[in-house]
């Protein structure tokens, strides 16, 4: 079971991560897109695993929502990009599998969720149809999935981000092992 101290430093960690979330996500935005999104649930679900990972994800967009005044689509995209990476990742611990679940989740299943959830929210179909939101999703995540790659090969050598990550790896797994990044 872990330490007191361990779940603050969790804590901290993923605090720090939501808000290197929140400030960098409008910085590199195409119209519609959001691929720093994608870099950082890439990085946080192999940095802090699935479930880390998704709250993140969660806190990002609501916050980017209250204020930064982003309509929904900050939740639908973000969490079940994170959700699908972190849980492709906890199974297959490669960077292609975050890869392909921020993919899917955002580019894909969170595109779908998208149409409804804003339909609902403006009120109005108008000019809107279920892949409304599709071309722009994958855009976002493929682009920032493929950042979330560079960045990902020079952080996986770093012994800081090693550490912190046996940190949230370890009492899954029972014991310290490091995580595949190739």
């Amino acid at each position: 079971m872990p330490s007191q101290s361990t779940n603050l430093k969790k804590l901290l960690i993923l605090s720090l991560m939501v808000a290197m979330d929140v400030a960098l996500s409008p910085l590199f935005r195409i119209e519609g897109m959001a691929p720093m999104s994608s870099v950082m649930n890439v990085i946080g679900v192999m940095l802090m695993g699935p479930f880390y990972g998704t709250i993140m994800a969660l806190v990002c967009g609501i916050l980017r929502m209250m204020l930064l005044g982003i309509p929904p689509l900050a939740l639908t995209g973000a969490v079940f990009g994170a959700l699908l990476a972190g849980i492709f990742y906890k199974i297959y611990p490669t960077i292609y599998s975050a890869m392909f679940g921020e993919f899917l989740g955002t580019g894909i299943i969170g595109s779908l969720l998208s149409y409804p959830v804003m339909a609902w929210f403006t009120g109005s179909r108008n000019g809107m149809y279920w892949f409304f939101y599709t071309p722009r999703f994958i855009g976002g995540a493929v682009i920032g999935s493929f950042l979330a790659f560079i960045v990902m090969k020079k952080l996986a050598n770093v012994p800081t981000f090693q550490r912190i990550q046996a940190m949230f790896f370890y009492e899954e797994v029972g014991e310290e092992q490091h995580v595949t990044h190739s």
